[in-house]
């Protein structure tokens, strides 16, 4: 179990600070929560980037190519039907519908990559328990780090206050 703590600032430029300040004494900085997006924070958090892409791209594929070789083995294999003459695997024909339930599934499957990503559908998160977090949406800024153990708890404590953080919150995760 880790403890999180969540340190309010009055100004962007102070949250701007206190993160460059904890990034460099080495503490983990896990997310900010400002009423308007902040550039700077960016190369900041250095936040991992999300693999929804590659899922969407996996399940695409594997699904176009399940759909192609489905009517390969149903019209080559299992009814072969000699029409006019024609090749039995005709390619160009049966490129239509498995580009369409490739991507189907793709789309599909970044919806639900995206919810498991976001860790939804999560009712209550303990960030909310906060006293004044909701005046993250208006007009107070928000950091959230992570001490890894008791010692590590004492310093990123008296480091958030050092920062001129408003107020420093102690919120438990599991």
């Amino acid at each position: 179990m880790t403890t999180q703590f969540v340190a309010e600032f009055e100004t962007v430029e102070g949250l701007v600070s206190a993160a460059r300040q904890l990034r460099q004494d080495g503490h983990r900085l896990l997310d900010a929560f400002t009423p308007f997006p902040v550039a700077e924070l960016d190369g900041i958090l250095a936040l991992k980037s999300s693999n929804i892409r590659l899922v969407m791209l996996a399940a695409g594929i594997i699904m176009a190519a399940s759909a192609y070789g489905l009517q390969w083995y149903s019209s080559v294999i299992e009814y072969p039907l000699d029409v006019g003459g024609r090749p039995l695997h005709s390619w160009p024909v049966f490129l239509l519908a498995p580009f369409e339930v490739g991507m189907l599934v793709a789309v599909f499957s970044g919806l639900v990559a995206l919810l498991w990503n976001c860790g939804l559908p999560r009712l209550h998160h303990p960030v909310f328990d906060i006293a004044g977090f909701e005046r993250a949406s208006q007009d107070r800024f928000f950091l959230l780090t992570a001490a890894s153990d008791e010692q590590d708890q004492h310093t990123l404590h008296h480091a958030l206050e050092r920062t001129g953080a408003l107020s420093v919150s102690e919120m438990w995760s599991a």
